[in-house]
């Protein structure tokens, strides 16, 4: 017997696609931007021997990649839920953000593994194209943060496009710092120093990143809620008796889920209670919310 759909209300009920969707034709641009500029800057690095402006181009390359990733998942999280997907595809996003992260880390490894190379046996280094080169990334990354600003707050994977870009911008800057010490003093190893220097901004992206993504992934109460918050709010409704078994989760950015099971003794009183919940969650950026409403508890504890 073939399983019936789900009404198309319950799946609206149940699916918000995410704002990154909303973004794709930033992300585009920003993408166009991001992917032209590495070219010049990986040329720019191999011509002058600087490991600043490869490693920056390696730091732009994971940033294609994370933006072509956030492009796949605004178009991913159009597609509508099903019976058997009843929230879509909404936490691509989340696996996304994670493979973006630990790539981000694996390529900063990569930087600080041939900057010691470098320090061992300083290269020779053209500081006139690593500083005009550097300049060049200022100005191009100014203008995609610029793009991307407005949505760095509301999707996890536009915000790590942005704190990408962000490092790109601080990696463009220390290499215009490199081509000028080098240029006025001769110093080579600021090149590779520079570079250890990009690594670590790669590596506090990345972990960041990362983090979140695995935190989201655990179902873990999102950073900004407070689980005892919810509690109160909930156990401080008249005709509340009890509050048990709750759960504030994640389900992608700017969708905060919640569940939890409330004793009211006067079931007359289940539908205010219910609305009156609803109302406290929202207060709190709690979009979604399941809440199990019993005479008496029935967890058994």
């Amino acid at each position: 017997m073939t399983q019936p759909e789900p009404s198309q209300r319950s799946l609206e009920c149940a699916h918000r696609a995410p704002l990154l969707a909303s973004h794709a034709h930033t992300l585009k641009r920003v993408l166009l931007l991001t992917a032209l500029f590495m070219v010049v800057e990986a040329a720019a690095g191999w011509v002058a021997n600087s490991l600043a402006l490869l490693a920056d181009a390696g730091h732009m390359f994971a940033d294609v990649a994370a933006l072509g990733l956030a492009l796949f998942v605004a178009w991913a999280a159009r597609r509508p839920a099903t019976a058997e997907r009843t929230y879509g595809y909404l936490r691509l996003e989340i696996l996304a953000a994670l493979v973006n992260g630990a790539a981000l880390l694996v390529l900063a490894g990569g930087i600080v593994w041939e900057a010691m190379q470098r320090f061992q046996e300083p290269p020779v280094v053209e500081p006139r194209i690593l500083f005009g080169v550097g300049f060049a990334g200022l100005v191009v990354n100014v203008v995609a943060l610029r793009l991307l600003h407005r949505g760095h707050q509301h999707s996890l994977n536009v915000r790590g496009a942005y704190l990408h870009v962000l490092g790109d911008l601080l990696g463009s800057i220390g290499a215009m710092a490199a081509g000028a010490v080098i240029l006025i003093t001769g110093w080579t190893l600021a090149d590779p120093l520079i570079s250890v220097a990009i690594a670590v901004l790669i590596v506090w992206s990345g972990a960041k990143l990362a983090r979140d993504s695995v935190e989201i992934l655990l179902e873990a109460t999102p950073r900004h809620i407070s689980l005892s918050e919810v509690e109160r709010r909930i156990a401080g409704i008249p005709g509340v008796n009890d509050v048990h078994d709750l759960h504030v989760w994640t389900l992608t950015s700017g969708v905060v889920a919640m569940s939890g099971h409330a004793v009211v003794s006067d079931p007359g009183a289940n539908q205010r209670v219910l609305e009156t919940v609803q109302g406290q969650m929202a207060d709190l950026g709690i979009k979604h919310v399941t809440m199990q409403l019993e005479r008496d508890d029935t967890c058994g504890g």
